[in-house]
């Protein structure tokens, strides 16, 4: 047994093993590709467990080693550890260091991604079984891990953004994975080109960084945060913002989430819960040393999160394909994160993206459960009374549903909502001094709303009657252990992940917060003193608020259903546009598509096809042309002509020679 004496050298020991952590999934994502792509080819014969096995052990092996640095990292989270790989680009005086930085908060995310990824990987098994693209699958996945893992652990900004990019493209991949399917290539398709134009976004900001700062290393950059100016540091928060935006979907560049749900359901779990949109939670984390300098940037940030909690829920209460409404679920619990970072307040907001990891995956993949239960069917009003038919994934189901709501005060989700919701309301703003009342009471709106459509959801699933296909009705079973599992487990772990964070207020020990404090308590605005002795009363108030959602949605869709079919005729015109989205994808075809597609028609057509190519030939041939007739006019056939021709140039030889 080490000495806490001699962590030092302990840790100096352990940090050599980082690599570990992101190499696994990548070795699992090679050995699955080159077994694909010799399959494919008829070289060999390989078992699809084989293809789950390299797969499964790979994230859960990824998992262990995680767990192991981070139980003997937190021993002592002040001192951060890292390595050193290689020199990854070296240029006179400017060089990158491919490092990995094991700290308070990427400790933290290593754990929570790795453990969750090992559960959708496992779920994944039962749940693409007999797929032609198996073993395709389980490497997309690992790779995409492998995306993930390089991101959070990074020590350098472009090192970060080499996983940035990675975790985008696998999206792409995975989201588009059944594209045989025009709808699914299109959403594959969707979803990186939106992801690009986030990231113009961030290479402005990277570029920016290095202009003024010479480094992209994140120690570097807090040493010499002094080189940033307020007006600087401003609009590089906002260039990473939009890139973030972009991954983490949020308004204006949320569109390509909900048609992301095209992929297969571990895909949207693993995506929208774990990684991907989480990606731009951590970055502004990440950054948090320069978002502190930028309070316009973090004002802003903090106004889009609570505009995009509120949007996508509204859009969420009419929605009637059960990945679509979760879908829109994760857009809006997103903002809430957004708000969380925008008020200075980076535990609450990471806290919030943990606790949203657990139950949305469990939200997910229960809902995939009762996809494959159902054959397919993925519409709630051809769904009802599952709970008797698959009580497992049902159950589970329900444990994510309190979790997300936050009716049971002690449990899931409420502390971390409501952390951010007192944050809101206690963190003064210079800019706009009623700003923190708006942005609580707009926090408090999408509680409400989250807490009506997630039960419209539960019931109008797993209560009444069955409304769907007779012939879909006899076949209802429930899905195997190795999908209901995970399930399962995610359900209990999303009730009582919420204390992790129980605030002091109530006599937690608010054990997250603390440990991520070093890392963020310079760049944290003092709360308000008066609002925290009203955090009891707070925590009261949202809490009525969630269970008034929750009663209104049983009153209009179980007790009274023929409400539920008033209030279309109650909402008229508004339920026409909540239907169709805001028509923000109508919108945005009308203009942005359309004028970038008339652009690219003139410049393919007039510019590049017609004036570079067509006249640039054509203008050619015609010199060919008249260069070989002139050439013509020298070839007369008179021999008498030929002799003149060689005299004159006898001559002009001799002239050159004498002089």
């Amino acid at each position: 047994m080490l000495k806490l004496e001699h962590f030092q050298n302990f840790t100096d020991v352990h940090s050599d093993w980082l690599w570990l952590i992101v190499a696994l999934p990548l070795l699992g994502a090679v050995l699955n590709g080159l077994l694909t792509l010799l399959s494919s080819r008829k070289v060999l014969s390989v078992k699809p467990w084989v293809y789950a096995a390299i797969g499964c052990g790979a994230a859960i092996s990824s998992f262990v080693v995680s767990w192991e640095m981070f139980s003997q990292f937190k021993q002592n989270p002040n001192n951060p550890w890292v390595q050193e790989l290689f020199n990854w680009i070296e240029s006179g005086t400017f060089h990158v260091a491919f490092n990995l930085e094991l700290n308070s908060l990427s400790g933290v995310m290593i754990v929570f991604v790795t453990f969750l990824a090992s559960l959708i990987h496992l779920y994944s098994a039962g749940y693409m079984k007999g797929d032609e693209g198996f073993g395709r699958y389980f490497s997309y996945l690992n790779l995409f891990l492998f995306s993930m893992l390089m991101l959070v652990l990074a020590q350098d900004l472009l090192v970060l953004f080499l996983g940035w990019e990675g975790v985008g493209f696998c999206s792409y991949l995975l989201i588009g994975f059944w594209f045989e399917d025009v709808a699914n290539a299109e959403a594959g398709k969707k979803a990186i080109i939106l992801n690009r134009i986030g990231d113009a976004g961030f290479i402005a900001g990277l570029l920016m960084v290095f202009a003024l700062a010479g480094t992209f290393n994140f120690n570097d950059l807090l040493g010499h945060k002094q080189v940033f100016t307020e007006v600087t540091a401003t609009i590089i928060c906002f260039c990473f913002f939009f890139g973030a935006a972009g991954k983490s979907a949020q308004i204006p560049l949320y569109v390509w989430l909900p048609d992301a749900m095209a992929g297969p359901t571990p895909v949207s779990a693993l995506i929208h819960a774990a990684t991907m949109v989480t990606a731009g939670v951590y970055l502004v984390a990440r950054l948090h040393f320069l978002y502190v300098l930028a309070p316009w940037a973090s004002t802003i940030i903090a106004i889009i999160g609570v505009l995009t909690a509120l949007f996508a829920a509204s859009i969420a209460l009419v929605q009637n394909d059960i990945k679509k409404i979760l879908a829109y679920s994760t857009i809006s619990q997103l903002g809430y994160m957004f708000l969380g970072v925008g008020v200075t307040s980076y535990e609450s907001g990471i806290f919030h993206l943990i606790t949203h990891g657990f139950f949305k995956a469990c939200l997910f993949l229960a809902a995939g459960s009762v996809i494959h239960a159902l054959s397919g069917e993925q519409d709630i009003r051809k769904m009802g009374g599952l709970l008797k038919h698959i009580p497992l994934t049902s159950v589970g189901f329900l444990f994510g549903w309190i979790a997300i709501t936050g009716i049971v005060p002690t449990l899931g989700g409420f502390f971390s909502k409501d952390e951010i919701l007192w944050k809101a309301l206690a963190t003064p703003n210079s800019i706009f001094p009623f700003l923190p009342q708006i942005l609580y009471f707009g926090g408090l709106v999408a509680a409400f709303l989250t807490a009506f459509y997630m039960t419209r959801l539960v019931i109008l699933v797993f209560f009444g009657k069955y409304r769907g296909e007779h012939d879909v009705f006899e076949h209802i079973h429930e899905s195997p252990a190795i999908m209901t599992w995970p399930v399962f487990l995610l359900g209990l772990l999303s009730l009582f992940i919420g204390w992790i964070g129980v605030p002091a207020a109530i006599g937690g020990a608010d054990e997250l917060g603390k440990f991520l404090d070093p890392l963020f308590h310079l760049s944290t605005l003092e709360s308000n003193a008066l609002s925290r002795s009203l955090e009891p009363t707070l925590m009261a108030v949202s809490w009525l608020v969630a269970c008034l959602g929750v009663g209104l949605a049983w009153y209009a869709y179980g007790i009274k259903s023929a409400v539920s079919k008033n209030l279309a005729q109650w909402l008229g015109g508004l339920k026409k546009v909540l239907d169709g989205k805001y028509f923000v994808d109508e919108f945005y075809q009308a203009t942005v598509v359309r004028f970038a597609k008339t652009i690219a028609r003139w410049v393919s057509g007039w510019l590049i096809e017609g004036l570079l190519v067509n006249r640039l030939v054509e203008l050619s041939i015609q010199g060919i042309t008249r260069l070989s007739g002139a050439a013509k006019q020298v070839q007369l056939g008179f021999v008498r002509v030929y002799l003149v021709y060689i005299a004159a140039g006898a001559a002009l030889l001799i002239y050159l020679l004498v002089h």
